[in-house]
């Protein structure tokens, strides 16, 4: 009986060790679609008059690169009628504005017009509190009490509903960690937020991002982390059918991806001790 046991056992492994063959499964691809990633950032300090927005299209499941656009007309107006344009780096599907005007509260228009197609898209420019410097570090943070932990906090404005998005960049991630927070439950309350990891020793430079953001795009995101599968990292993955704010207005049936963003960012850096 013993023999047979341990027979079975053998085999079982046998099994087991066979089934790690990796399996590619036969895919069908879509046609590709236009992907606008339009977002303008106005770090504090600066006066946000360089800006970039960037032209893809999705591609197949297993592709590592997406393929750029080039050839667009691109152009954000302001309420003033102010007009800066967008022009390409040649064949890179990156068009630069060197001489773009950031202001709290100002509503802008994104107009692209590709292929006989015009994509427009409309947001407000949105301001963010100052990270307090009195960045704490804890070498027994996180769930388990094993993990180095930062906490940071910021001061909430108590005069308005306010939407933050979290990025934060450290050595031992390959991919940043993004968190999309509303102050429902700390209106006007001096808000903390935390990052540990585990794998984070002496000398790691962590790189702290805080955005000011709308509630239409805090709802967005919140959808672009779910589609993406996990709370980190959220263009690891194809965003499945998750659509933002940009609107074909030549054919609206054919939209594109992507979204018109507009936001004052905080930047802070901090060196593990």
């Amino acid at each position: 009986m013993k023999n047979k046991v341990k027979y079975l056992i053998l085999l079982c492994c046998f099994f087991l060790l066979s089934c790690t063959k990796v399996i590619d499964v036969d895919l069908e691809t879509a046609a590709p679609k236009l992907v606008i990633d339009a977002s303008i950032d106005w770090v504090k300090g600066t006066t946000g008059g360089e800006q970039k927005i960037k032209l893809s299209t999705t591609t197949g499941y297993y592709s590592t690169t997406f393929p750029t656009v080039s050839g667009a007309n691109i152009v954000i107006t302001n309420s003033e009628n102010t007009v800066f344009s967008f022009i390409e780096n040649p064949g890179t599907g990156v068009y630069i504005c060197s001489n773009f005007h950031p202001a709290i509260g100002e509503t802008y228009t994104l107009k692209v017009v590709l292929n006989g197609e015009t994509y427009t898209a409309t947001e407000t420019c949105i301001g963010v509190p100052n990270i307090e410097n009195n960045i704490v570090q804890n070498n027994a943070g996180g769930f388990g009490g094993d993990e180095v932990e930062i906490s940071y906090s910021y001061q909430d404005n108590g005069n308005e509903e306010n939407y933050y998005l979290h990025r934060i960049l450290s050595p031992v991630s390959t991919f940043p960690d993004y968190k999309a927070q509303d102050d429902q439950n700390s209106q006007g309350k001096l808000m903390q937020e935390y990052f540990s990891d585990k794998d984070l020793k002496t000398g790691d430079m962590i790189n702290i991002r805080l955005y000011g953001i709308s509630r239409r795009y805090y709802d967005y995101f919140r959808k672009l982390l779910a589609a993406s599968g996990a709370g980190t990292g959220p263009f690891q993955t194809t965003p499945g059918s998750v659509r933002g704010n940009i609107i074909n207005q030549t054919h609206f049936e054919n939209f594109a991806y992507g979204y018109f963003r507009l936001s004052e960012v905080d930047v802070k850096e901090y060196t593990i001790k």
